[in-house]
């Protein structure tokens, strides 16, 4: 594992003029110093299946005209020992070939058996997480698998180290590089959110829901802030069959990945008048609660395995504690278009890392009725969205860095972090399909390595699907595929129960 120490240093044999800063020098971020230390250095992982194979030429001479022009993909990270000691971007020539990497793959053992590519592709990514990134040159690194997967005709697989950005600025400028299939000068389109105003409402009511939004703001960012000092104190999840310890950002992980029709995701959204993030984060404590009841029953020596004991009997104990750190940007998004700019030397534009996290409690159990974890989503997230958790959580970490210095702040965010259960995130991607340098993607499967948890969960849209991503500690959860069943399994009874009400058609 490298450390800040292995950082490559500016030549301190130069000349003093050399060596003073230069105007194109940046220091780095909070945040991007945080993703720099030993115990929250995490890499951010992005597996794109394409539906024809991979042309290394191709893509090596798309990256020389984007990512290799984008400020922080040309930037060294050097630290400036003769000065002050601290880190800096500092811009560079990039030579694309030291970046892309095309390993011999033997496809004569996997020509007709698309599960052990599957299991190549995802012990290949494993690997990968735990190989050291060469900081003699800009962090990110590109991996090209032509290997037929189930998903896919060829796979790449993206590294870069955290601290280049967070992942909307990471994922903006990914999709920037790319172009619609159907017309390939036209970048692609993100979903916008529209909400209706209702006129009906008189002005006095205006007010006092302009009133009482303000004070339950203000109590919901009380509590939320109390919870979160006592989450760093002694509030910790309950052991569950998916707690990971505080090692587990050290572990080896494996990540797995599956496709699910978005329609469904939509067709469930506007039966019940939520958002796709409710029927997600619904979803996902469905899911969980499926999975979780069939390791309980594992666990009491039940032969019934987990299909049985999850249609007949509740194997939950009872007031369990299991939460999800959900990180939230706190930069407003500036399109896939500015990004696009960006490599094109048009314009500049912040980028790096600027994010809050909430704390979000899933409430595990059983039920009879499966709309319930729906609408409990829905319940949970608007109740969020009127709390300044987010915001005070960047603000406390500031505070303390710049207070007691980055180490402290690092310690105290993975403890908080490792004291609950999942790391969560939902990422809006395309609506249309799209290509990376003339290769039509079939999915896109972004993950963060390197959370101090035995489980990170992202939904990405792309296209017409929604990709569940799971990058687990084997020793943790050893069956992660069964774990995206689970959840798949959940959706579909969501929807076979408005089904049976009359309230979709499932065609």
């Amino acid at each position: 594992m490298e450390t800040i120490g292995s950082l490559k240093p500016l030549n301190i044999e130069r000349s003093a003029a050399e060596n003073e800063m230069t105007p194109d020098d940046e220091p780095l971020s909070p945040p991007a110093l945080l993703f720099q230390t030993p115990r929250l250095k995490c890499y951010v992982m992005a597996t794109m299946g394409s539906k024809t194979k991979w042309d290394p030429s191709r893509v090596k001479l798309g990256l020389e005209n984007t990512l290799a022009k984008h400020p922080r993909f040309s930037s060294l990270l050097v630290m400036d020992e003769r000065n002050d000691g601290k880190m800096r971007w500092r811009k560079t020539k990039v030579n694309v070939d030291e970046h892309v990497f095309v390993p011999k793959i033997d496809l004569d053992k996997m020509e007709d058996s698309a599960d052990e590519a599957d299991k190549y592709v995802e012990d290949y990514i494993s690997d990968l997480h735990k190989t050291k990134m060469d900081y003699s040159k800009p962090l990110w690194e590109l991996h090209i698998l032509n290997i037929k997967t189930s998903g896919a005709s060829g796979v790449v697989v993206f590294k870069v180290h955290h601290s280049i950005g967070d992942g909307i600025s990471l994922m903006s400028s990914l999709l920037a590089c790319t172009r619609q299939s159907s017309n390939p000068m036209m970048l692609p389109t993100l979903p916008t959110s529209s909400r209706v105003r209702s006129h009906s409402s008189s002005k006095p009511k205006g007010l006092w829901c302009t009133f009482w939004t303000m004070i339950s703001m203000v109590f919901n960012t009380f509590v939320d802030i109390l919870i979160l000092a006592a989450t760093a104190l002694f509030l910790k999840d309950t052991d569950t069959p998916i707690k990971g310890s505080p090692e587990s950002g050290y572990a080896k992980k494996r990540m797995v990945h599956k496709l699910i029709n978005l329609k469904d995701i939509k067709l469930v959204k506007t039966a019940m008048n939520t958002t796709i993030n409710d029927v997600l984060f619904g979803v996902t404590e469905a899911g969980l609660s499926r999975y979780l009841n069939g390791r309980y029953a594992s666990k009491q020596g039940e032969n019934a395995g987990y299909e049985m004991a999850s249609k007949t009997r509740d194997f939950l104990p009872k007031g369990l504690r299991v939460r999800a750190a959900l990180y939230v940007n706190l930069r407003p998004s500036a399109g896939i278009e500015a990004f696009a700019k960006i490599m094109g030397n048009e314009t500049k534009l912040e980028s790096g890392n600027k994010f809050g996290y909430v704390l979000l409690p899933f409430e595990i159990g059983l039920r009879d009725d499966p709309l319930d974890y729906i609408r409990r989503a829905k319940a949970t997230l608007d109740r969020k969205k009127l709390s300044f958790e987010a915001v005070c959580s960047f603000a406390i970490g500031l505070f303390v860095h710049k207070s007691f210095g980055l180490q402290t702040v690092a310690s105290l965010m993975h403890n908080i972090v490792s004291k609950t259960t999942v790391s969560f995130s939902n990422v809006v991607g395309p609506q249309e399909e799209i290509s990376l340098y003339g290769h039509p993607l079939a999915y896109v499967a972004p993950t963060v390595y390197g959370a101090p948890q035995a489980l990170t969960m992202h939904w990405q849209s792309c296209g017409d699907k929604m990709v569940l991503i799971l990058t687990v500690d084997s020793n943790v959860i050893p069956d992660p595929h069964k774990l995206c069943t689970d959840m798949e399994v959940s959706l579909n009874s969501i929807k076979d129960t408005l089904s049976k009400r009359g309230l979709i058609t499932v065609k």
